[in-house]
């Protein structure tokens, strides 16, 4: 997968001719950005079978198609990272929204040097709610926190939705974002978007397409472990991403979960 967008976390390979160059691989049909050093090396061995190609050109070295290499060049991206939280009465909502909030208060601290942007989305009652989009401004960030509502039923699928399609709108804005979902849930979704399938396997369902995407997930279990009935982590199974389960949730645990599945990448 080759990214465009600078940054300053996580780092990947880039088409453009900007970046670390760290190797060289066969040209395609348009190349764009010869790597002349293994070019060279390329045609080396065919010179003394080339003295005809000399002769014609009057050329030194003889070059052909076949030998162009191109540069492979490594930068650093931005990440997205979208916090995606369960504010239903069925869990622990006060110890998990401030856990939530502090993490990306956290995370927003060095947004700005590190060019990541972060985002929350709150599920609860019959609908999820967009409260932050994708930014990297504290100010915005706190406004947005201030008052966040609890309560009622889990519109699982709802959360994720959502979650998925601000990923998305971010993507064909800036297509080299990394994006990251870190959903705080027990999984135990029980409000479907559609009369027409069961909740938990439309919010799977949605959890597959958020894989397809290629959307980097963090699950974390918020049901109390005598409760637990494996929702959480099946949910994570679907996503395609590690699920944790933490007793008592705070700001420092959570953030460090965070940054330490950014820096497998």
């Amino acid at each position: 997968m080759t990214r465009r967008q600078s940054g300053r976390r996580s780092t990947t390979r880039t088409d453009r001719k900007r970046g670390r160059y760290v190797r060289a691989r066969q040209a395609g049909e348009k190349p764009r950005d010869i790597a002349f050093d293994a070019t060279l090396r390329a045609a080396a061995p065919f010179q003394m079978v080339r003295g005809e190609q000399k002769q014609e050109t009057g050329m030194a070295y003889a070059l052909r198609k076949t030998d162009l290499q191109e540069k492979v060049r490594v930068r650093k991206a931005a990440n997205l990272i979208m916090f995606t939280v369960d504010a239903s009465w069925s869990m622990a909502v006060s110890e998990r929204m401030q856990a939530t909030k502090g993490a990306i208060m956290s995370l927003l601290t060095d947004a700005y040097q590190r060019r990541d942007r972060v985002g929350l989305v709150v599920f609860q009652k019959d609908r999820a709610s967009l409260v932050l989009p994708p930014t990297n401004s504290v100010v915005l960030a706190k406004e947005a926190m201030a008052d966040i509502p609890v309560g009622g039923k889990t519109p699982l699928s709802a959360g994720l939705l959502l979650t998925y399609e601000a990923v998305m709108r971010e993507k064909n804005l800036n297509p080299d974002v990394m994006p990251m979902m870190i959903l705080l849930t027990d999984g135990a979704g029980n409000v479907s978007i559609s009369d027409s399938v069961s909740p938990q396997d439309e919010a799977h369902s949605i959890a597959r397409k958020i894989q397809e995407a290629d959307i980097r997930t963090v699950t974390i279990n918020m049901e109390h472990v005598a409760f637990d009935q494996g929702l959480a982590q099946r949910l994570a199974d679907q996503l395609g991403g590690p699920c944790y389960t933490l007793a008592q949730i705070r700001a420092d645990s959570l953030l460090d979960t965070v940054r330490a599945e950014m820096d497998k990448i």
